[in-house]
């Protein structure tokens, strides 16, 4: 009587606090607090936990976290939920079993550190590996300084152990781990960059060197990471043949993607990072070479907007200093389709120097290429930038210096049509630094070898400088390069200025026969104002 009594009494409702508990903070992204308790209880097996326990503990985390709805951690409390990786929709559900560390009995949300290393045993190290890497993967607000303090802290703290653990090679890193890695370098690093000032700006009225770069105020948490994924790719204990799974195609194209970054620390990493996968990964150098092509293509011809072209030719000269002879057709269309077009942009002040590396880098490689090379510069030359002249007449005697006299002899015409346009050029710094080619040896000797050609180019710009050019250092080395050649064949000298008066007589003649048209026209025009005849000038 009393149980039939008691069955038809109304069942208690169960607390708020078992499955939805405010003070615990939102929900994780990704199930990643379920992941991390699910492995943190006491000494005994989770199974003992209650039903709302297990399926509620893991899934309140504090701190405002960016990323896809929480997964709860379910039935099978001896498996993790891996966290979703940023731009992707898919969840991995790869099992594994999570030893407790905690002493005490009861499951640790993300708002609680976790144990050093040092402080477990060998056999669980690789298990407590992993769920710091899911700690980590909880992505927290920046923009307020003031927001999550403790957790911002805890995670910076978390991802130090990381890196210490994975420099000290505690053992091979077996799938799982590496797995794990990969998707929580994903998770924190691939995201979209901060806005910069030269999008509302036109290109045009957008210059790098007086723009303030944008630093990203997450650094403290990103330096990490990138430290990080460095010291995982260099370490001895990580296998490429079995990496390559994971730091796969789409994971090298994002990390592309993110030199783009207006954040000068955060390209070193990358540039850093870049370099020491195509060394490891033998496999991924053609698609790496192939990719940062289509960026260069993308910048030239259709952008001229990348903060990272730089770092990306930094990289290419250590990789184009170890091309092997001969140099295959691949890397020969690379630098007349890519690197020669380089020049064209107006902010190649902004790369210039590691451009010009990479360029004497391929001559030095085949010196048949530099007449390629000097022909490119000629064609992208520029006409109203001083600054750039400045540069392309730089990089020519670096492409001067390596050549031949056969390669020379091949382009030393139309080359030096523009160096005489320098020496004439009303920029003093224009006309100085083309005038200072006669100060390297090998370059003085390669146009001593060929004087009978080239004086007869230059020797109208020497005369007209020597004359009167309004800079006094201009004129002065002006007049040192006219002794050069005088002294090296007077006779040759002497014709050239005989050639040189008499074209200057013709074209006195023809201005003067200009001037007295003119004046004829004037005249018969006012005789003729009124009787409106046509004027006929002969």
């Amino acid at each position: 009587m009393i149980k039939q009594i008691l069955g038809r009494l109304p069942r208690a409702k169960p607390s708020k606090s078992d499955g939805n508990d405010p003070a615990a903070g939102p929900t994780s992204t990704g199930g990643v607090g379920a992941a991390i308790s699910s492995g943190l209880g006491g000494g005994g097996p989770l199974n003992n936990v209650s039903n709302n326990a297990r399926g509620n503990a893991g899934a309140a985390v504090t701190g405002s976290r960016i990323g896809n709805s929480s997964a709860p951690l379910g039935r099978n409390v001896s498996s993790a939920t891996a966290p979703t990786v940023a731009g992707s929709n898919r969840v991995s559900t790869t099992k594994r079993p999570l030893s407790g560390f905690f002493a005490g009995g009861g499951l640790s949300t993300a708002s609680e550190p976790l144990p050093s290393f040092r402080d477990v045993p060998s056999s669980e190290r690789q298990n407590l590996f992993i769920n710091k890497l899911l700690l980590c993967s909880v992505i927290y607000d920046f923009t307020d300084p003031t927001k999550d303090v403790k957790e911002k802290d805890m995670k910076r703290q978390t991802l130090l152990e990381l890196v210490e653990y994975i420099s000290t090679g505690n053992g091979k890193c077996t799938e799982l781990v590496m797995e794990e890695i990969t998707k929580m370098v994903a998770t924190n690093l691939f995201r979209s960059l901060p806005a910069s000032p030269r999008d509302n700006a036109g290109l045009d009225n957008f210059d790098p060197e007086e723009e303030e770069p944008t630093m990203d105020p997450s650094w403290v948490h990103l330096q990490m990471v990138y430290e990080f994924l460095l010291r995982f790719i260099v370490s001895t204990e990580t296998d490429a043949k079995l990496a390559k799974r994971y730091i796969d195609h789409s994971f090298v194209l994002r990390l592309l993607d993110l030199f783009d970054s207006e954040d000068p620390r955060e390209r070193e990493y990358l540039k850093t990072i870049l370099h020491r996968i195509y060394g490891k990964f033998m496999v991924h150098r053609p698609f790496i070479r192939k990719a940062i092509n289509n960026i260069f293509y993308r910048f030239i011809f259709e952008t001229e907007k990348h903060n990272g072209v730089a770092e990306l030719l930094e990289i290419l000269g250590s990789i184009i200093n170890g091309f092997a002879l001969p140099l295959k057709e691949e890397h020969k269309l690379f630098l007349v389709r890519a690197l020669i077009p380089l020049h064209k942009p107006k902010c190649v002040p902004m790369y210039h120097q590691q451009l010009s590396y990479c360029i004497t880098q391929f001559i030095e490689k085949d010196n048949k290429l530099a007449d390629t090379v000097i022909r490119g510069l000629l064609k992208y030359w520029p006409i109203t930038n001083s600054q750039k002249e400045v540069l392309f007449l730089g990089e020519l005697e670096e492409v001067l210096e390596a050549m031949q006299s056969a390669e020379f002899q091949h382009c030393m015409v139309p080359l030096f049509r523009q160096v005489g346009r320098c020496l004439n050029s009303s920029h003093f710094q224009v006309a100085e630094r083309a005038l200072f080619l006669w100060n390297n040896d090998h370059v003085a000797s390669l146009i001593a070898q060929n004087r009978g050609v080239i004086l007869p180019l230059i020797f109208a710009a020497l005369e007209r400088n020597a004359r009167g050019h309004w800079n006094q250092a201009v004129h002065g080395l002006t007049l040192n390069v006219r002794k050069i050649f005088l002294e090296m064949d007077d006779k040759l000298f002497h014709e050239c200025q005989h050639k040189f008066e008499e074209e200057e007589t013709k074209a006195k003649a023809v201005q003067e026969k200009r001037e007295f048209t003119w004046q004829q026209l004037e005249y018969v025009a006012s005789s003729n104002a009124f009787s409106g005849e046509a004027v006929l000038v002969t």
